[in-house]
C-alpha cells in the first residue's frame, strides 16, 4: 500500500505521462548517448561570466581522506575510496569545515566505469580520460567549474598527457554547455548504451561528421558596421 501511495503521489506531482516514461526507462528500455569530446591542454580558456567563490583547499583524493565526502556526497565515499585505490588521479576541494564541495577525476589508461555507465572508455597514448566531475549545488555557476578542470589538466600534463578526452550525455544540457565553454571539440563519436528490462546492457559506437551540438552554441555577436552612411 505504501508503494502504491508513493506512485500516486509521484503521478500527482509529475503527471502520468512523465511517470510512465520514467518507469519504462528504468524497467523496460533505456538508451543513453554519450558524445565524445576532446581538447588540448595548452590553448587558453575564453573569458566567462561565472561567479567567484570563497577560498577552498585543494587536496588529492586518497583512500585515507575519502571520508571528507560524507557531508555533501555521502553516497560516494566508498566509490571515491575505490577510485583512489585503483590509482586514478582525483582532486577535491574542501570548505573551511573540511567537507568536500567539488571533485574531479582523470586517468591516463583505459577506464572501466563500474559505478555508473558500466562500460569501457578506451584512452589513446598521450591522452587522459576526465570523469566524475561534480560540484555541490551552492557552487553551480561559479568559476570553480573551470578551475578544478584546469588544475586536473595541469596534474595530468605532469604525467605526460597532452590531451583530455571526455564524454557527456546528450540530454544533459548543463554538461554540454560546460564542455563548449571550456572549448572542447566534438570527436565525431557517440557511445550508445542500451539497457533492457533493467538487466541486460549492450554497447556500440557510431561516428559522424560535422557537429550535433551546434544548437547549444551561443550565436556570435554581430560586428558593428564601420561603413560610412
Amino acid at each position: 500500500m505504501n508503494i502504491l501511495q508513493k506512485l500516486l503521489d509521484r503521478i500527482q506531482k509529475k503527471g502520468l505521462r512523465a511517470v510512465l516514461k520514467q518507469l519504462c526507462k528504468h524497467y523496460v528500455y533505456f538508451h543513453e548517448q554519450l558524445v565524445w569530446m576532446e581538447r588540448d591542454l595548452v590553448s587558453p580558456i575564453r573569458p566567462n561570466n561565472l561567479r567567484p567563490y570563497a577560498a577552498l583547499r585543494r587536496e588529492s583524493i586518497t583512500t585515507r581522506n575519502a571520508d571528507a565526502f560524507a557531508t555533501y556526497f555521502g553516497d560516494r565515499v566508498e566509490t571515491m575510496r575505490e577510485l583512489a585505490a585503483d590509482g586514478h588521479t582525483g582532486l577535491m576541494y574542501l570548505d573551511d569545515k573540511g567537507d568536500t564541495v567539488a571533485f574531479i577525476w582523470g586517468t591516463a589508461r583505459d577506464y572501466f566505469d563500474r559505478h555508473y555507465f558500466r562500460c569501457w572508455f578506451p584512452v589513446k597514448s598521450g591522452e587522459f580520460f576526465e570523469f566524475g566531475a561534480e560540484l555541490y549545488r551552492a557552487y553551480w555557476g561559479t568559476r570553480l567549474s573551470v578551475d578544478f578542470q584546469l588544475e586536473l589538466w595541469k596534474a595530468m600534463a605532469g604525467q605526460g598527457c597532452n590531451r583530455v578526452v571526455d564524454v557527456c550525455e546528450l540530454w544533459n544540457i548543463p554538461a554540454v554547455k560546460m564542455h563548449l565553454r571550456m572549448d572542447f571539440q566534438e570527436r565525431g563519436q557517440i557511445t550508445h548504451i542500451y539497457r533492457l528490462f533493467g538487466r541486460w546492457r549492450f554497447f556500440r559506437d557510431s561516428f559522424y561528421t560535422g557537429s550535433i551540438l551546434d544548437s547549444f552554441r551561443k550565436p556570435a555577436k554581430p560586428v558593428p558596421s564601420t561603413a560610412a552612411g
